[in-house]
């Protein structure tokens, strides 16, 4: 199973496990961050899912939809490295993958 590190916004880290082949989102809040709202549970329709991405994983991602862009842009916590967790399929090419939950909106 690969390895997920999980920073919650007040800076706890902890490396949990997923099964390949759920969102990164369904990793994140199977794993028990409650943090991480997911509101519309995984259909691209809000930003409460947002996280930020280590860069070293940035070609290993999926290319961000034209929605997923869009709703980002109503993030205030938005930057270079943000992206939708539900958007993001976990494979073992993410095996090591850090992200940080993005600061509530």
């Amino acid at each position: 199973m690969p390895q997920l590190t999980v920073v919650t916004r007040n800076g706890t880290e902890r490396t949990v496990t997923g099964d390949a082949g759920l969102s990164l989102m369904e990793v994140i809040r199977d794993n028990g961050f409650d943090e991480l709202l997911a509101l519309c549970g995984g259909c691209c329709s809000c930003a409460t899912c947002h996280v930020h991405v280590d860069p070293e994983f940035a070609d290993k991602l999926p290319k961000m939809s034209m929605d997923e862009d869009d709703l980002l842009d109503s993030a205030g916590d938005r930057d270079a490295t943000s992206r939708l967790s539900c958007q993001i399929p976990f494979t073992d090419a993410l095996d090591g993958l850090r992200v940080r939950i993005a600061a509530e909106d």
